[in-house]
């Protein structure tokens, strides 16, 4: 049968920090509290995501990948991952701050747990006020003085901290220490990897299991990358109805739409299949003779073997995602 534009059921993920956002502001359907993760389109094993709407309803990625190779994925991504669909897409609510926490390179991660990397990025859908998040270091830093500040609880001195709001962007490579603060809702894209390794979680008690989370000082301490930036936020532009870029990384580009009328977009020199993320507004996507509704907190999975797209939409920010 032929592919279309494909809508996942989320898995949803209790956090020790997550509040109720996922549902009050995204409409996600759950009944769990401290719902803090909704992974939207995933590959990682045992949180395999399953097509909600058509024909394929009830397929995995893997599944799809096995019967459609490169009409699905595009043909370079088929010769690269195979049936490994190579990307995480996640919308995080954090009541509470998360872990400071690093994630491994592709080596350390291939080698220690089997695994890809997890270099990712953050946009930020909603931001309380004075919200922040942590990213990278503030100064140099020696791997010596940085386990001193760690030993003495004062590891937030060298820490480089962002107030935010709603647009923010950040890219997150694998090595640079970092963690989202209280009252941040964002949308994330990143490898598909499920390593982290936490520095600090403020001594906290997960009530779910009545002990503090392990922590991972010494496998952070090799993962670590102590360079410094003077400025660690992504600057993009938001021009209306067109492609504006917003990362290009070796593992994903991600590009900013915001459309208001109609827009169109030619995928035929794309070999990739390209995800879009509605993160603000909603939008009607037309593709050949069928029409798709995407609403804010709404990911979809658009096939490689796609030519064109229309989108209409009074005001909608969207996410398009692909290798």
């Amino acid at each position: 049968m032929e592919l279309y534009p494909l809508k996942f059921n989320p898995v949803y993920s209790y956090r020790i920090w997550g509040g109720n956002k996922l549902k009050t502001v995204l409409n996600k359907d759950y009944n769990q509290d401290s719902i803090g993760e909704s992974w939207e389109i995933s590959d990682v094993e045992n949180n395999e995501t399953l097509v909600s709407e058509g024909e394929l309803k009830g397929k995995s990625l893997k599944e799809l990948i096995s019967e459609y190779k490169g009409e699905l994925v595009g043909n370079s991504v088929f010769e690269t991952f195979g049936n490994d669909f190579p990307l995480l897409i996640k919308f995080i609510d954090a009541k509470t701050p998360l872990s400071i926490q690093v994630h491994p390179s592709n080596e350390l991660a291939k080698e220690r747990h089997n695994s890809f990397g997890k270099n990712e990025m953050w946009y930020v859908m909603e931001a309380e006020k004075d919200s922040e998040l942590i990213v990278g270091f503030n100064q140099k830093v020696e791997r010596e003085s940085y386990q001193d500040y760690l030993n003495n609880s004062t590891l937030s001195k060298i820490l480089n901290i962002e107030k935010v709001a709603s647009g923010d962007t950040f890219y997150i490579p694998t090595g640079r220490v970092h963690a989202i603060g209280a009252g941040v809702l964002l949308a994330e894209i990143q490898q598909t990897s499920d390593i982290t390794y936490r520095i600090y979680d403020y001594d906290r008690v997960d009530k779910s299991t009545g002990k503090k989370r392990e922590l991972h000082t010494d496998l952070a301490l090799s993962a670590i990358d102590f360079n410094y930036n003077k400025d660690y936020r992504t600057d993009y532009s938001n021009k209306t109805n067109t492609t504006n870029k917003l990362v290009n990384s070796p593992f994903f580009k991600t590009n900013f739409l915001h459309v208001k009328g109609e827009m169109l977009r030619n995928l035929v020199e794309v070999d990739s299949f390209v995800i879009y993320i509605c993160v603000d507004g909603n939008v009607v996507m037309n593709h050949k003779n069928q029409t798709v509704n995407l609403n804010k907190g709404e990911t979809i999975l658009v096939p490689a073997n796609t030519d064109k797209l229309k989108f209409s939409s009074s005001n909608v920010r969207l996410l398009e995602v692909l290798i």
